[in-house]
Parts: structure tokens; C-alpha cells; sequence
């Protein structure tokens, strides 16, 4: 199982990146799959969540500004990322589970999750 992130980058206050999660071995359809991001010094945390059934969860700290979606047929997971604040830079990750089919309904910390892509770095300058 491979899952690697793109998309990344610099952009000012206010603007929008989206990222990608490319998967292989895995299939992002009926799985439960989360986007983590860790600030310097901070711990990683799950902002957004897409559960088998493509419900949806958000920390408070991104809800109304952030997106996730799947996209089955290129096997991939997007984060869009709207309105963004400076307090949004941090680390990236793509975090999936391997208990296909199973119901979650909450964001999870990061023990819960089996397989992690590499991150990608966003900054966000005001």
C-alpha cells in the first residue's frame, strides 16, 4: 500500500491550494481515509475525514474553508483548501485505514490509522 501527497506549496492569505493523495495497493472507495497536519512544534492533528460512505468531518479549525472528496475512479483523495490563513502552514499528510467497509463517523488521532504518505509542506504568508 502506497500513499503519496502533491499539491503542496506557497501561497498568500487568502487563497486556495488543493491537495492529492494518490493511492496503490489501496482503494480509496469504502475506506476510511483523513488528512493530518503538523505545525512546527505542534502534534499532528486530523482536520478532515472521509468515511466509507463519503460522510465527511472537519476540526473546527478548517470547517467551512477546507474540502475533502475522493475520486474513485482515479483512485485519489483531495483536500481543497479555501480562504487560507497563515495559521494554516504545517505539514500535510494523507492517512489511510485498512478496515474496508467499516463504519467511522469521528476524527481519529494518528495511532489510527494504518498507512501515511510522505507530506507535503504548505505555507501560507500573510
Amino acid at each position: 500500500v502506497q500513499v503519496v501527497e502533491s499539491g503542496g506549496g506557497s501561497v498568500q492569505a487568502g487563497g486556495s491550494l488543493r491537495l492529492s493523495c494518490a493511492a496503490s495497493g489501496y482503494t480509496v472507495s469504502g475506506n476510511n481515509m483523513g488528512w493530518f497536519r503538523q505545525a512546527a512544534g505542534k502534534e499532528r492533528e486530523e482536520i478532515a475525514a472521509i468515511g466509507v460512505f463519503g460522510n465527511t468531518k472537519y476540526a473546527d479549525s478548517v470547517k467551512g474553508r477546507f474540502t475533502v472528496s475522493r475520486d474513485s475512479g482515479k483512485n485519489t483523495l483531495y483536500l481543497q483548501m479555501d480562504t487560507l490563513k497563515p495559521e494554516d502552514t504545517a505539514m500535510y499528510y494523507c492517512a489511510a485505514r485498512r478496515d474496508y467497509l467499516t463504519p467511522i463517523f469521528s476524527l481519529l488521532a494518528p495511532r489510527s490509522y494504518h498507512y501515511w504518505g510522505q507530506g507535503t509542506q504548505v505555507t501560507v504568508s500573510s
